[in-house]
């Protein structure tokens, strides 16, 4: 037999044993997973660091999404891929999408939606208990698909569409013709968008905020090969003459 104090020691520590060891095991398979895959974690890296992450996702996602467009629904082959086009989304995907809209759905987010971490980074159980989160989350996708996608987004893509295939180096140029052919094509165009990022904006306005971003991007790519084949092709002067 022990005596009682050592065997209160004991009892101790294999109290503190118990505790520790889940936390152990955890540990281990973590670093197994990441051993395994020779120290590379993307989840590691997109929640280290989400701005560069997202920014890398969208802009190698829009170029993709158009290229799947001309190659998989145009029935081009490599080779005849309009690079000029393919352009058009490299650059509005790392410039608008990659750092426009963190910008503006996360750091100015944060300011005119307080609370907005706390609500996205919250258990699902724990969300459907905040209510002032919801409405918080309602507001964002309010602001989403009733001013920034329709008055923010759209004329951005259809400027930086004539500065890439338009002829006229003033900017001026770039956004007027771009803006008379978002004012063309604006009631098609803001009907796909609603009936696509509403619904979508609902989920993603609640996932935590290292999934925002990405998770958006993901969406994107079916979004940005239907504009891809909509809206991608420059008109040919041709024809512009021709209706002229």
């Amino acid at each position: 037999m022990f005596p009682s104090g050592l065997r209160s020691s004991l009892d101790m520590m294999r109290m503190q044993l118990r505790m520790h060891l889940p936390f152990y095991r955890r540990s281990c398979t973590t670093k197994a997973a990441v051993a395994s895959t020779g120290g590379f974690s993307l989840l590691a890296i997109a929640q280290q660091y989400p701005f560069q992450f997202q920014v890398a996702v969208s802009t190698i996602k829009t170029s993709i999404a158009d290229i799947i467009t001309q190659t998989q629904i145009e029935g081009k082959s490599i080779t005849e891929i309009d690079t000029k086009r393919n352009l058009v989304f490299v650059v509005f995907g790392a410039t608008y999408l990659g750092g426009f809209q963190w910008w503006l759905q996360v750091t100015k987010f944060r300011q005119w939606f307080p609370g907005m971490d706390r609500f996205a980074n919250a258990t699902f159980a724990e969300k459907l208990k905040d209510v002032p989160g919801m409405i918080s989350a309602g507001k964002q996708v309010a602001f989403d698909v009733f001013v920034h996608l329709p008055f923010m987004y759209f004329p951005c893509f259809y400027t930086v569409k004539e500065f890439v295939q338009g002829k006229s180096w003033n900017p001026i140029d770039w956004a007027k013709d771009g803006c008379t052919k978002y004012y063309n094509n604006f009631r098609k165009d803001t009907y796909a968008m609603f009936c696509l990022w509403a619904p979508a904006d609902c989920v993603l306005f609640a996932v935590p905020m290292w999934l925002r971003m990405p998770g958006r991007h993901l969406v994107s790519l079916g979004w940005t090969a239907y504009l891809s084949f909509l809206r991608g092709a420059s008109i040919p002067e041709k024809t512009i003459q021709d209706k002229k």
